[in-house]
């Protein structure tokens, strides 16, 4: 895959976005939003009061595994709500992502659309994208030359670390975004707060009223570490292991975000579990897109592709996380070879 080609035509994009509007699928799905939202929060509703019903039990284990799958699935309207696909004004959009993200997850969505926004803008590149720029991680030779003390350790075994890392995702989610809140780098990060407090007064106290200090702390452990796993096991498999680019590539918008993106295949309970992001090279093209669309659309763009000859990636879910250890031992190979070299060539 040559990405320092020359572009192709600029209309490329334009000609695509064309056929897409023309089939409606730029329209928004508000009927669908208002059933997933009153579904979310009643199964937010149905997980706590089953949490209040078993009481003071180890049971309360398997109830932690249930709302990590809700939190997650609220995570994904959040980020449905932030890229305007829900209603018409921007300002119900954002609400409803404030209402999602700092209230029920306690994720900022401030923070997050922030982020998101430049990872959308400049997918995969080394300078440009924060979520190639990672400490824990390296996606190249050059990122993992870098690294140093512990950091360097970590990414000489990425891909063995790659999945129980994973389970610090979500505590780092809070962290990092209620720094950010209380550091003032959002807008409106009064609110924020106020909701931020909200979400950990409820979230805390529900916990440790309803069962002993022990099982409140393997709880809390549990359902944020699976939490944590499910965020990263969706969107780990969209740009890992794709094209990585550097200053100067001269790719158009097109390819560039279909070269660095991955779509992942399947029926309607992949849609589910991973809350369309499996379609990723259709919502990197058309972000405001409403979920359910973005299947009907795939056929379009794929065979717009083929049309111009840009390859397409897609490929099973286990296989997406294949490639993804497979591209994070090659990335960390030259680092490991570099320190098992360096105590001969000291001699």
């Amino acid at each position: 895959m040559n990405l320092d080609a020359s572009p192709r035509r600029g209309s490329d994009f334009a000609e695509l976005s064309r056929s897409v509007k023309q089939a409606g699928l730029l329209d928004r799905r508000i009927g669908f939003y208002v059933l997933c939202l009153v579904g979310g929060i009643a199964a937010l509703g149905a997980t706590i009061t089953a949490m209040v019903v078993v009481g003071d039990s180890w049971w309360q284990l398997a109830l932690a595994a249930l709302l990590a799958v809700v939190f997650t699935q609220l995570a994904f309207l959040g980020h449905d709500a932030g890229h305007r696909q829900m209603f018409a004004t921007n300002k119900v959009n954002g609400a409803i992502g404030l209402v999602l993200g700092n209230l029920l997850v306690g994720v900022g969505f401030g923070w997050w659309m922030g982020k998101h926004n430049r990872h959308h803008a400049n997918p995969n590149h080394e300078d440009e994208d924060p979520d190639v720029d990672i400490a824990v991680l390296a996606f190249s030779a050059e990122q993992a030359q870098r690294k140093r003390g512990f950091f360097r350790w970590v990414v000489k075994h990425q891909a063995w670390l790659f999945f129980p890392l994973l389970l610090l995702e979500g505590f780092s989610l809070h962290a990092i975004s209620i720094g950010a809140a209380v550091r003032r780098e959002v807008r409106g990060w009064q609110v924020e707060l106020v909701l931020f407090a909200v979400h950990v007064v409820a979230y805390f106290g529900l916990v440790f009223t309803i069962m002993s200090p022990g099982k409140a702390i393997a709880f809390i452990a549990l359902h944020q570490g699976l939490f944590g796993v499910y965020m990263g096991c969706s969107f780990a498999p969209n740009h890992k292991g794709m094209p990585v680019l550097t200053a100067g590539h001269q790719l158009d918008f097109l390819r560039k975000q279909v070269l660095t993106s991955r779509n992942v295949t399947g029926g309607w309970f992949t849609d589910f579990l991973l809350g369309g992001l499996n379609y990723q090279i259709e919502h990197h093209l058309f972000p405001n897109m409403p979920r359910p669309h973005l299947r009907h659309a795939q056929k379009l763009v794929r065979d717009f592709c083929h049309e111009k000859s840009i390859s397409y990636a897609e490929c099973g879910l286990f296989r997406s996380y294949g490639y993804v250890l497979e591209f994070l031992h090659e990335a960390g190979a030259e680092l490991r070879d570099t320190d098992r070299l360096a105590p001969s060539t000291s001699k």
